[in-house]
């Protein structure tokens, strides 16, 4: 074989290949069941990647489709909101038998402004703080806000202790009547006077921190920014006005006459000095020219004053002197000594010391204030808020129950029917309810 073949050689001996040995049946079952479970695992968790992120997402979707159409459509909804505030007022039987509904309703609505407050708030800066550019002349002018607006826009702005202390203020605020019912319908009277000075505990604890933020100055009521009427900005394109114009002046040309004198002047039938002028090279708008007979009206709407010009801290004065700083504490402290001295009473319909001591806590707070000759409109306005605030006294505790139940009785039975059961009404309440009368 090596001489016949001499061109093969021989090739060492392969080991033979070991036979595999078959797996059982139980190991086999084992590793089907583990792969059937990471498939249904990886399934799941395909699936669930699918849909979680839609159901996180929609929320806030629904959110922002709500807050646009507040934006777009705040004068409606302020509107609809006072027309339900109006209407919690006025329900006859408000107070007897649907008492916590009906002030449920009433301070969801209180809550919801709050909100809608705060979104047109954030609108309003976001527009202010964009600088409108020559290409988008429609944009309106937003007016001049009033110096409570700007008062507390300063501060809500600079300090986010303000805000957040304001912010809770005014929702205890909204809701102190209603936790008081629900109170004394769950827990009895005990319940509800221990309601009652935690509330007002709460109150001036937050009118004090409010009042060191500010550095000693007065607080205003409210102690956050009210509502500002937000001018939308029209959209690029031509309006359904500017449409109309334009379609009329083509309509002019083509026919080679005045539309005018069968339709009216173009613009809806108003005078030319009414209607913006457009500049034909930029494409700005100036306003319209005030009415030729009425031009001192047109000036002095657009007259500064010294609070117009000022800055904002400086609309409020701290006080200067410790008599002024013991008066503002005192007028903050004046509800909460009055609560505890009536929550602490036997008989706290014919108690008269609760009442004279919180009067006369409230009148020396007036008495110390600054009266100083460098006063400002927003401090003469707050001042005149409490002057009337005051009379709610009249209406509180043992003065009411000897003097003014029967003044109310007389005037109730001298008006007509629907307006002596609204009085009724508010004359329940007026009796049963500490924070119906409550400042």
């Amino acid at each position: 074989m090596m001489t016949m073949y001499p061109h093969m050689t021989e090739l060492p001996p392969q080991p033979l290949a070991q036979p595999s040995q078959p797996q059982s049946h139980q190991q086999t079952k084992q590793q089907q069941q583990h792969q059937n479970s990471n498939a249904i695992g990886s399934k799941g968790a395909s699936s669930s990647g699918l849909k979680a992120p839609s159901l996180v997402k929609l929320p806030p979707r629904l959110l922002g489709m709500y807050d646009e159409f507040i934006t777009k459509n705040a004068g409606s909804v302020g509107q609809i909101e006072s027309a339900l505030r109006s209407l919690t007022y006025v329900i006859p039987g408000r107070f007897r038998d649907a008492e916590i509904a009906s002030e449920t309703l009433h301070s969801g609505i209180q809550l919801l402004s709050l909100y809608h407050d705060a979104l047109l708030r954030r609108v309003s800066a976001a527009s202010a703080a964009s600088t409108p550019s020559l290409n988008a002349p429609r944009a309106a002018a937003a007016p001049m806000p009033n110096p409570h607006a700007r008062y507390t826009k300063y501060w809500t702005g600079k300090s986010a202790i303000y805000r957040r202390v304001a912010l809770l203020l005014q929702m205890v605020k909204y809701t102190e009547l209603l936790c008081e019912m629900t109170a004394k319908r769950r827990g009895g009277e005990k319940s509800r006077w221990r309601v009652v000075v935690i509330l007002e505990v709460v109150k001036a604890v937050c009118r004090l921190i409010l009042l060191r933020v500010t550095r000693s100055r007065p607080l205003l009521s409210p102690v956050l920014p009210e509502r500002e009427n937000i001018t939308p900005i029209p959209e690029d394109g031509p309006t359904e006005e500017d449409q109309d114009i334009e379609a009329t002046r083509t309509l002019t040309e083509l026919l080679g006459e005045d539309m005018s004198e069968a339709w009216g002047p173009v613009g809806g039938g108003k005078p030319d000095y009414q209607m913006p002028w457009e500049m034909p090279r930029t494409g700005m708008r100036l306003p319209s020219l005030p009415n030729p007979t009425d031009i001192s009206t047109y000036l002095l709407d657009r007259v500064l004053t010294a609070d117009d010009i000022k800055p904002a801290p400086k609309l409020m004065h701290p006080a200067s002197t410790p008599s002024a700083r013991a008066a503002e504490v005192l007028h903050i402290l004046a509800p909460l000594i009055y609560a505890v001295l009536l929550a602490r009473a036997k008989d706290r319909k014919k108690a008269w010391h609760p009442w004279i001591v919180g009067l006369l806590v409230e009148l020396s707070a007036r008495h110390l204030r600054d009266r100083g000759l460098r006063t400002t409109g927003l401090e003469s306005d707050e001042w005149k808020r409490r002057a009337w605030a005051m009379g709610w006294w009249g209406m509180r505790g043992v003065f009411y129950e000897s003097v003014m139940k029967n003044v109310v009785g007389g005037v109730k039975a001298r008006v007509p029917r629907l307006v002596g059961g609204i009085l009724e009404d508010y004359e329940y309440l007026w009796e049963n309810y500490y924070f119906s009368t409550s400042a």
